[in-house]
């Protein structure tokens, strides 16, 4: 057993991967051996997390992930502590495996509640067995058991730590959405800080704990295989490790590094909402990311030709950039403007990041998905950065159906239009043709904030032209990028211009 952290990468299978791999081990061991692994394995991280508990409380369902629950119970009553289970199976329907885990809890002599205890505040520690990955989002939604939601309801508001069996209840392994009628609505803001939630996730990591809602409900989360190893499947997913640039020769120069161009920032003049801010964002970043030199062609008339606060970049007007020696990131606060260079931008860049209103201008324009798609064949490599709106707008989707969906969202992004996909959001998806998708484990919420997008596309420009292929200069960025919101010093405001400061270059 062993934590999940974003040192290392990890493979992600979806459900019916874990069925078949589950399947297969419990075919070669005796029966109830999985199910008593896992018991086990649930009481032993119990213990860890709370070495002090006293009250215990297990909500359990019908299947087997409830006797996974009632295993653990068995464990930790033997131990001495008091040990409640709220069991929503029946001995004359339960699994047979289950079955065998209610006797030996019930010999156990855990008590028995049909309701949460109570007083939830004289709880430790509880424990949630009622689903695991038996529940899909995208099911025929149905009316949940109403003691279900009950339980689910205690768990959720619970003032004690909670320890998930393999999925937070109701929490889709696939997507990291909650099916219809098991998310239930969020409790009034607390005066404490809320108490912690932990996952563990038997047999394999499933996508659905790193993305979407996944993360704020899964907490910290631990994997146990259950000391088996299956015959190998392809993963669903992969959870990215260190994306991190190689090193810097010391033999190297400015021009070792590449050049960034920025295309954005539509002036005051044009519809009376000026958004250069976007596109120095976006230079700043590429810049403190380690370009080796970063040019702004502004759409705003030529009203600006010098940042005084980065007096490193260099203004362009744009039909002055050599494109087809550069590496374009587009998008950034250009507004309606945008679509008037697109088309050239599109034709002769030789590296390019599509970002904000770049990719709503492509959405809209059939000629303009045309060059993005053509650009492959031509051997320019292109990253789109969409936020899910953005991408539901390529897609011709709702947003909701996006992040229903996400990574098959980003893989559908990466195959249309031949390129590099990065569907942002929490837990940002890397997809490319050909390829499995990629779940980033660094960011948190201080990245919720303007600017912070515009951050990204300057810094997976800066990767690019310092020579990384498409697929690795977003990895890399995107990486980094969270890892610098996750070291933000506490109590401390971030903001996009900050951020773009603190992110470094290899």
């Amino acid at each position: 057993m062993h934590p999940i952290t974003p040192q290392q990468p990890h493979p992600l299978f979806n459900t019916a991967a874990t069925r078949r791999m589950e399947q297969q081990v419990a075919a070669a061991l005796p029966p109830h051996t999985l199910m008593q692994r896992a018991g086990l394995a649930v009481a032993r991280l119990a213990r860890a997390l709370a070495p002090h508990a006293r009250t215990v409380w297990i909500a359990c369902g019908p299947g087997n992930n409830g006797g996974d629950g009632l295993e653990a119970a068995m464990h930790l009553q033997h131990d001495g502590r008091r040990v409640v289970v709220s069991w929503l199976g029946a001995t004359d329907r339960a699994p047979a495996d289950a079955r065998q885990s209610w006797q030996r809890a019930l010999a156990a002599g855990v008590t028995w509640a049909d309701e949460a205890p109570p007083d939830m505040a004289a709880t430790d520690l509880c424990i949630d067995a009622l689903l695991g990955i038996g529940i899909s989002s995208t099911a025929p939604a149905r009316a949940p058991d109403h003691r279900l939601l009950a339980l689910l309801a205690a768990l959720q508001h619970s003032p004690a730590p909670v320890l998930a069996v393999d999925l937070p209840s109701g929490l889709d392994a696939d997507t990291g959405q909650f099916a219809a009628g098991f998310a239930l609505p969020a409790p009034p803001a607390p005066r404490h800080p809320p108490a912690p939630r932990h996952t563990l996730s038997l047999l394999t990591l499933k996508p659905g704990l790193f993305t979407a809602a996944g993360r704020d409900a899964a907490g910290s989360v631990w994997l146990d295989d259950l000391g088996v190893s299956p015959q190998p499947e392809p993963p669903t997913a992969w959870l990215t490790g260190p994306a991190l640039p190689a090193r810097r020769r010391h033999a190297s120069h400015k021009g070792s590094y590449g050049d960034v161009a920025i295309v954005g920032g539509e002036g005051l003049a044009a519809r009376g909402l000026g958004m250069t801010g976007a596109a120095l964002l976006a230079a700043s970043a590429a810049l403190h990311a380690g370009a080796g030199r970063v040019l702004v062609a502004l759409l705003d008339d030529g009203q600006m030709t010098i940042d005084m606060a980065q007096p490193e970049l260099m203004f362009r007007r744009f039909d002055a950039l050599a494109l087809e020696q550069l590496t374009v990131v587009c998008g950034c606060g250009g507004g309606d403007a945008v679509r008037a260079v697109l088309p050239a931008v599109l034709a002769r860049a030789a590296r390019l990041v599509l970002d904000a209103d770049a990719l709503n201008a492509v959405a809209s324009d059939a000629a303009l998905r045309a060059g993005v798609a053509s650009r492959a064949g031509r051997g320019q490599a292109t990253v789109l950065t969409p936020h899910p709106l953005e991408a539901a707008r390529l897609l011709d989707l709702s947003t909701a159906d996006v992040q229903t969906h996400r990574l098959n969202a980003a893989q559908q992004l990466a195959e249309q239009f031949h390129c590099v996909a990065v569907l942002k959001g929490s837990g940002t998806v890397t997809a490319a043709p050909g390829r499995i998708p990629t779940i980033n484990p660094t960011g948190n919420a201080r990245l919720a904030t303007a600017g912070t997008g515009d951050v990204l596309a300057g810094m997976v420009g800066a990767h690019l032209a310092a020579g990384a292929e498409a697929r690795r200069a977003a990895l890399e960025a995107v990486y980094i990028h969270g890892l610098a919101a996750d070291c933000w010093p506490a109590g401390r405001a971030m903001t996009a211009s900050a951020l773009a400061r603190r992110v470094t270059g290899s």
